[in-house]
């Protein structure tokens, strides 16, 4: 069966250092195994805003005095 360079290379290191398996499980316990609150977390997804579709300029704002305005978007002018 085919090995890589890179398995071979963790399989040698995690084999002189047996306790590095024992570090990655406290350091994950660490950042991630938490208890979550389904509460909090439903109520930071009720507040996420949405993302616009383009980002890269602002959408044209509707005026009071014409209310199809923000439909009138202009195409940026193309070279010659």
């Amino acid at each position: 069966m085919y090995e890589s360079e890179a398995t071979k290379f963790i399989r040698e290191v995690l084999a002189k250092n047996p306790q590095i398996v024992e570090q990655q499980k406290k350091n994950r316990a660490t950042w991630w195994d938490k208890p979550q609150d389904l509460e909090t977390a439903k109520e930071h997804a009720d507040a996420d805003v949405p993302a616009p579709s383009y980002v890269y300029f602002p959408l044209p704002q509707k005026s009071e005095e014409d209310p199809d305005s923000a439909a009138q978007v202009a195409a940026p002018a193309r070279p010659a």
